[in-house]
């Protein structure tokens, strides 16, 4: 698996350390600070869209430690205030005026100077008191910085800021504070984490994920490809996308971007393989074939006539039954990928024909849902195949998989679907910050999968490529998506209709 645009996620003191390196004098870490401001303020006005949008008079109350993170906080809700001339902030020092830093003390003199009337520092009992709301709370107080323990005057105030009950979105900047490579009893508990200039390991950890929220990451120009060649986890960019973005090649012909068959589809879940088949046309993907039970071909066709539906014998409770495996043999030739599992079921026939698909392909695989047994995945072990698998579904197929803790496929490609989607070869994580609950419904993995699968027929020599694409643009046309309708009252399918707008988004810019 070649790597894919990524930048190494960091330890703390490696993150110390880059920084300093990366940022030699004052100058240089001023800048970085106001891109960090400013990229940190679009980035929770984007995702603040998810529940409406900013209130054009909100309040927000900023936490403000000693340093940049401090100061990241600061000229954020400048860049905020700025974008709404009706909103004001409250700003509670957490260690007082006296214990700013320069560039802190800089960006708190900069936002009083520029919007006096709108902003005002209060004592904790004010900014904290019951009847007090607030549309946005930043969290600046230490960041990656964090040394444990936590004074307890500054844990009191974090303890009360959680149970403060009128605050609407909680975003920590950088990391929530309280967490680092030893991590307080309490730390801020966060909505959203802003990840800015690199992501630290302490927000990937499972056991944070109760304060970290959903994780952001904000490039600012900071790391580049190779800044840690030899780290193991990183964070997938969304210049993963830009290829699919730019022109075709004018000579060029349906062939030219690959033919993916697709097996799947039964009685009982008649709807994934059609989500799978529609999104892996959205892939760009030139070919579509799909075999299904043979009673659904023909409304399938009617449909969706781009794809090519071909009716299959079925088992006696609506399955694909082993007859479907000559049929799909005998339009295999022309094939470049082949996704199996979408709506299969569980019938003891079927996945065994899933089985001798697997054994019998002699191109890349994708393997989703009812095909991610172990049974199926042993048939492809040394095969280049990507599986799709949720938490329970990996639990379901590991021991198939791994040797003493090790991932014995060689060829193999994992998609973690869940919080944070994760790709590895065994060799690398790939980590990615997109997408989220609007994802936590029936079908999100069928698109997920069917985009994968049309990614691979377009590109068959590199899964991880594949899986990692599919992952970034399937989270961001779900971004997207939530941005524009709100978690709560949408419908899966209309992930489909934001694939388009996701490549032509244009993420945020980065320092020169």
């Amino acid at each position: 698996m070649e790597r894919v645009p990524s930048h190494p996620v960091l330890t703390c003191t490696e993150a110390r350390a880059w920084e300093k390196a990366c940022l030699a004098d004052e100058a240089q870490e001023w800048t970085a600070m106001q891109a960090a401001g400013t990229q940190l303020a679009d980035a929770v006005l984007d995702d603040f869209k998810e529940i409406g949008g900013f209130p054009a008079d909100g309040r927000i109350l900023v936490l403000a430690g000693k340093g940049h993170n401090g100061g990241d906080a600061l000229l954020a809700t400048r860049a905020i205030l700025r974008a709404h001339r009706r909103a004001e902030a409250v700003v509670m020092l957490a260690f007082g005026a006296g214990e700013l830093r320069p560039l802190a003390g800089r960006a708190l003199d900069w936002l009083r100077r520029e919007e006096a009337s709108r902003v005002r520092i209060v004592p904790e009992e004010t900014a904290l008191a019951a009847d007090r709301q607030y549309a946005l709370c930043l969290d600046g107080i230490f960041g990656f910085q964090f040394r444990a323990p936590m004074d307890p005057d500054t844990a009191q105030l974090i303890a009360r800021v959680n149970m403060h009950k009128g605050i609407r979105l909680r975003a920590a900047v950088d990391l929530p504070s309280g967490l680092g490579e030893a991590s307080a009893p309490v730390p801020f508990r966060a909505d959203f984490t802003y990840a800015t200039g690199s992501v630290k390991h302490p927000v990937l950890s499972p056991r944070h994920a109760g304060v970290v929220g959903r994780l952001r990451y904000v490039d600012i120009g900071l790391l580049r490809e190779d800044s840690v060649p030899d780290a193991t986890e990183r964070m997938l960019r969304p210049s993963l996308l830009e290829p699919l973005a730019g022109l075709r090649a004018a000579q060029s012909d349906k062939r030219t971007f690959g033919h993916l068959l697709l097996a799947g589809g039964s009685r009982s879940y008649p709807g994934a393989v059609v989500l799978a088949a529609r999104a892996a046309l959205r892939s760009g993907a030139g070919l579509v074939t799909a075999f299904v039970p043979e009673a659904l071909a023909p409304e399938y066709a009617a449909r969706h006539p781009e794809v090519m539906w071909v009716g299959c014998p079925v088992t006696a409770q609506g399955g694909l039954a082993a007859g479907t495996a000559e049929l799909v043999r005998a339009r295999s030739a022309k094939a470049t990928a082949l996704l199996i599992g979408p709506g299969l079921g569980a019938e003891a026939e079927t996945v065994a024909l899933a089985a001798q698909l697997a054994e019998e392909a002699a191109v890349p695989l994708v393997l989703d849902a009812d095909a991610l047994r172990p049974g199926v995945v042993a048939r492809v072990l040394g095969k280049p195949f990507i599986g799709t698998p949720h938490a329970g579904e990996f639990e379901r197929i590991a021991p198939a998989l791994f040797t003493d803790d090790k991932f014995s496929a060689s060829q193999g490609v994992l998609v973690l679907k869940g919080p944070l989607t994760r790709v590895t070869d065994g060799k690398t994580i790939y980590h990615s910050a997109f997408g989220g609950p609007v994802l936590a419904r029936g079908g999100s993995g069928d698109i997920l999968a069917g985009l994968i699968g049309g990614l691979l027929a377009q590109s068959p020599a590199d899964p991880g490529l594949a899986a990692c694409r599919g992952v970034v643009w399937h989270g961001r046309a779900a971004d997207l998506l939530a941005r524009r309708r709100g978690q709560v009252a949408v419908e899966t399918s209309e992930i489909l209709e934001h694939l388009g707008p996701a490549l032509k988004s244009t993420p945020c810019q980065t320092l020169p």
